[in-house]
């Protein structure tokens, strides 16, 4: 059984977001941390690894310093890592990710690919089912429990006034939710191993399949309009009343103005 899981580098936001003047995300520039979805995830793939003996390959699309978040996936217990990079994809929207992530694993073995729900950074939740789109899968998406049955899987999806019980034939896409479990640590024998672990690079000319039109910042049709830091409030007005008559008048009057009352 061949499960590839899908993991992003995202910025991590107590570090502080910053933007490039065209107002995507300065990634090279922030602190990163591995999406929390993707990482349930990739626990969900190292579990079928402990139960079946699945061979899990990780794979992502981003900057060259996104090998430090391979790395750790494979000191968690996975067994393969693949990164995509060039400068010709940077500044990819979902459509454009997906496409690429999709021209690389058309060339990749598998029976199972699973995603995150959604990514911190973006929280689109588009980038999983149009993989499986491009690929011509099932997906099953807001995964909460996972297991397999022969050579289906059952999964139970988190929905509005409950649950469904889903079940799809591989291969298939299934996304992930991080209440899905508790992802396990890393052991220092992995670290070891995953210090001096092989990382496959690819390249823009090796997605199958994929249009120059559909990659990259110019092959993305949603545009950033304007980006900005969150706005910071102020302290607000305070006041004293000597009464609670006086407090609810105050209120009222505030209202008043508002045209609330």
């Amino acid at each position: 059984m061949k499960v590839i899981v899908c993991i992003k580098q995202v910025p991590d936001t107590k570090g502080g977001v910053k933007f490039n003047p065209d107002g995507t995300l300065d990634r090279a520039a922030m602190l990163a941390i591995m999406n929390p979805d993707d990482k349930a995830g990739l626990e969900a793939a190292l579990r079928l690894k402990d139960q079946y003996g699945a061979e899990v390959t990780v794979i992502t699309m981003g900057l060259p310093k996104a090998t430090d978040m391979l790395r750790e996936a494979l000191a968690m217990g996975a067994d393969n890592a693949v990164l995509v990079t060039d400068r010709r994809l940077g500044g990819a929207d979902t459509w454009a990710t997906s496409t690429t992530l999709a021209g690389a694993l058309r060339g990749m073995e598998y029976d199972l690919i699973i995603t995150g729900r959604q990514a911190i950074d973006g929280d689109t939740a588009q980038v999983g089912p149009q993989i499986a789109e491009h690929l011509g899968l099932p997906v099953i998406s807001y995964t909460q429990e996972l297991k397999v049955d022969g050579d289906s899987v059952i999964v139970k999806r988190q929905y509005d006034d409950g649950y469904h019980m889903v079940k799809a034939k591989m291969p298939c896409l299934i996304t992930a939710l991080a209440e899905l479990n508790d992802p396990r640590y890393m052991t220092v024998g992995g670290i070891f191993d995953a210090v001096k672990a092989d990382i496959k690079i690819m390249t823009r000319d090796d997605l199958i399949d994929v249009d120059d039109s559909n990659i990259g910042l110019n092959g993305s049709p949603t545009k950033i309009a304007r980006a900005s830091d969150k706005v910071r409030k102020g302290a607000g007005e305070k006041v004293a009343p000597d009464s609670p008559d006086e407090a609810v008048e105050y209120i009222f009057g505030k209202l008043e103005a508002k045209h609330i009352v």
